[in-house]
């Protein structure tokens, strides 16, 4: 088979609904930079500015989950390579938060996981679900008195784990993880915890790094992206908007100078809403000025 024909059945693969375990597999070789390949067209590109509404209760929130009663704010602690680096103490509980507010930032309720270096978090079926970025991986589904149900392993891995997350979101009661290892936006079956569809997350040679996703009101799916940076005045965040059937993208974001720095994401009340967690890969600790904040995301 040619090569131009394998990279096309390839895509295929990669953006079918109700992807089998070995079409799956194969989806995984799909370059993360081209979700339509054989396609040229310009995508629009839009700015973005930044408005901060209330502080998390606690240190380092790096995933948001909406729930009829509020926002629901998850916990990343320092791991120990972090807090080494930063001169800071390793933390004695590495159970993580997970923190219910209510939209003026009042604390309702607080649970605590067995996640680990938690980045990205979704709410459905009473419980949440939050998602570790370190060892031992997986998908932690916890219930409202902190017990853990289940420990689950992003699907699709080959060895012991299936790697880390930084990103989930419940909807249509289907779970959505991205998947780092796959460098995929998956959806999974809760319920059987079979994989069932993905789309390859879209990055640029400037923008090689990715965060959380969310789904708007109109059914589309929004993502943030950024580049590779060593302090806040160099990064440059931005958001990538897919059709969610196509996997298409349909518009790329690049936030004003200055904005706060998303890391998880979420869509109520007709706005994307995003958290700055303080905790930034090559930058020192908290050294964005919103570090801590939840905010809204508006495009101008």
């Amino acid at each position: 088979m040619k090569r131009r024909s394998f990279l096309s059945s390839t895509v295929g693969i990669g953006l079918g609904l109700g992807l089998g375990l070995a079409k799956a597999a194969v989806a995984e070789s799909v370059p993360p930079a081209s979700p339509r390949l054989g396609r040229r067209r310009e995508i629009p590109h839009r700015k973005a500015k930044t408005t901060q509404m209330f502080k998390a209760p606690g240190f380092y929130p790096n995933a948001l989950a909406v729930a009829p009663e509020g926002l629901w704010i998850g916990q990343q602690k320092l791991s120990v390579e972090q807090a080494r680096e930063w001169n800071q103490p390793v933390p004695t509980n590495r159970d993580e938060a997970a923190w219910l507010v209510d939209w003026n930032g009042k604390l309702l309720k607080t649970i605590t996981t067995k996640s680990r270096n938690t980045s990205g978090m979704a709410y459905g079926n009473g419980c949440v679900w939050m998602c570790a970025n370190t060892e031992p991986q997986g998908i932690f589904q916890t219930d409202m008195n902190s017990n853990l149900v289940r420990h689950l392993q992003i699907p699709l891995g080959v060895g012991k784990d299936g790697g880390g997350c930084h990103g989930a979101q419940w909807h249509n009661d289907k779970l959505w993880i991205v998947a780092n290892r796959l460098r995929a936006l998956m959806r999974v079956d809760p319920k059987t915890w079979t994989p069932e569809a993905m789309i390859p997350i879209h990055t640029a040679p400037e923008l090689p790094r990715w965060h959380d996703m969310t789904f708007d009101a109109e059914g589309f799916i929004w993502q943030v992206i950024g580049n590779d940076s060593q302090s806040f005045a160099a990064g440059k965040p931005g958001l990538v908007k897919y059709d969610a059937n196509t996997g298409d993208v349909l518009l790329t974001v690049e936030f004003v100078a200055g904005s706060c720095d998303p890391h998880g994401l979420e869509f109520h009340n007709g706005a994307l809403i995003s958290c700055d967690a303080g905790l930034h890969p090559g930058w020192n600790d908290m050294a964005s000025p919103d570090s801590g904040y939840i905010f809204r995301i508006d495009l101008i």
